[in-house]
């Protein structure tokens, strides 16, 4: 591996490690206790394994995400592309960084944080992302060679105390913890959002790739499956890390997300330096992941609209903007639904693309395990919504692995298989 993959592969970490990342696995640690290494593998599968899948999917096409959604039809293609920049951009991923941001780096330092200084934290922070925005080309170099060291740095730093200073014996598992600790890690996964980001982030890399001389496509997807391996292990370090934290956390007190948990931990390790060092690796992660988006959801609607790239970043800016102002929570739960719909889709499209070689990538199959995922995941959006679906309720819950988050997959392969049957029926019709 050269300097230029080690690069990229550390640009692609920060991109991918936002607030949520440093959010998710030590709640997972603290409510698996003695099943932690257990669930914390299946964490990892969707949280890692699928992200960097996806971004060696889009080394195989050449233009962006859009054209793995059009095997399906090329206007289900541009709308649900154009769903997920959205929901990772300007909608919910940007404004949730900047909001978690501002919560874990400001407020314990300030008495009571008023709008006002939210509104204040927020107007710095995206007038920064505007400006390292701007040039795409030079954000590979400044992330990868400059900030990402940073935030390694810090989070080493964390990670070294909890294991050294953090001495507690690991309690049992809570109750959704207690019958299926890796498959309920492995949804815990889905949080992360990084498999849904991976499909705009991946035209970042390929990009960065291409401008230092990578031509093929074979020699693409081996540079891009090499960097996503450093972006892997350097993943799994650190959700290991501080989802172990998590883990030795769990006799020291009552928390109620993530945040608190590495909070106290900061404190208890380094008192008030440890919860300045949180501030500095939240801030970091959030606003390296916040740049990626706002570059990536530019390029793409820049494609699309053909509006000149910098006008699209700074509505993107703006949008974000005013929506981090609404704060966390209401941010959190418009998200969620809206997640939960197009999380499975994601999936399904990353897998196919993987796959199409065994069915000629056949639009059949694609249309098949998409229509009944979609249909089973619109079902799991609508009720994170609050919408009362008793009349169909009852179905949905006979469907397997229903009660472990995952009744989409069994749809999805019958969709794919009946695709595959009608591809294989249609087809021979035709060439009599």
């Amino acid at each position: 591996m050269n300097k230029d993959t080690f690069i990229i592969g550390f640009m692609l970490f920060a991109l991918f490690f936002g607030a949520g990342n440093l959010i998710y696995p030590p709640t997972l640690g603290i409510d698996s206790g003695t099943s932690y290494w257990v669930a914390i593998s299946g964490f990892v599968l969707t949280g890692v394994g699928l992200p960097i899948l996806a971004v060696t999917a889009i080394s195989y096409v050449k233009n962006d995400a859009r054209e793995i959604a059009d095997h399906v039809h090329p206007l289900f293609g541009l709308i649900f592309t154009s769903i997920v920049y959205l929901a990772i951009g300007p909608f919910f991923g940007i404004p949730r960084a900047a909001s978690v941001a501002f919560e874990m780096s400001v407020e314990p330092f300030s008495d009571g944080a008023s709008t006002l200084s939210l509104f204040i934290f927020t107007t710095i922070f995206f007038l920064f992302v505007y400006i390292v925005s701007l040039n795409p080309s030079k954000m590979v170099d400044r992330v990868g060679q400059f900030l990402t060291p940073i935030l390694l740095l810090a989070i080493v730093g964390l990670s070294i105390g909890g294991f050294l200073l953090i001495d507690s014996t690991l309690p049992g598992p809570t109750e959704k913890y207690e019958s299926s600790p890796f498959f309920t890690g492995f949804v815990e996964g889905y949080l992360t959002m990084d498999a849904i980001a991976a499909l705009a982030f991946g035209i970042i890399v390929v990009n960065a790739f291409k401008e230092r001389g990578v031509t093929t496509q074979q020699q693409l997807v081996k540079s891009t499956l090499k960097a996503g391996i450093i972006t892997g292990i350097g993943l799994i370090t650190v959700y290991g890390s501080i989802g172990w934290i998590g883990a030795k956390m769990a006799d020291q007190g009552t928390y109620t997300n993530g945040g608190e948990i590495l909070s106290s931990a900061a404190h208890m390790i380094f008192g008030s330096f440890g919860t300045l060092l949180l501030g500095v690796i939240v801030a970091l992660a959030c606003f390296t992941t916040s740049v990626g988006l706002v570059v990536a959801s530019g390029q793409f609607f820049n494609k699309v609209t053909r509006v000149p790239y910098r006008w699209i970043i700074l509505c993107v800016t703006i949008g974000s903007y005013l929506i981090a102002n609404q704060g966390l929570n209401t941010i959190i739960n418009f998200s969620v639904p809206v997640l939960v719909f197009i999380y499975p889709i994601a999936i399904v499209l990353i897998l196919l693309t993987f796959l199409r070689g065994l069915f000629q990538g056949s639009p059949l199959v694609y249309r098949g395990a998409i229509l009944l995922t979609a249909i089973v995941s619109l079902y799991d959006g609508l009720i994170a919504f609050g919408f009362d679906l008793a009349a169909i309720t009852p179905f949905m819950e006979s469907l397997p692995l229903f009660p472990i988050g995952l009744s989409w997959l069994v749809p999805a392969i019958i969709g794919g298989m009946i695709g595959f049957f009608a591809h294989n029926t249609i087809r021979p019709s035709f060439s009599r």
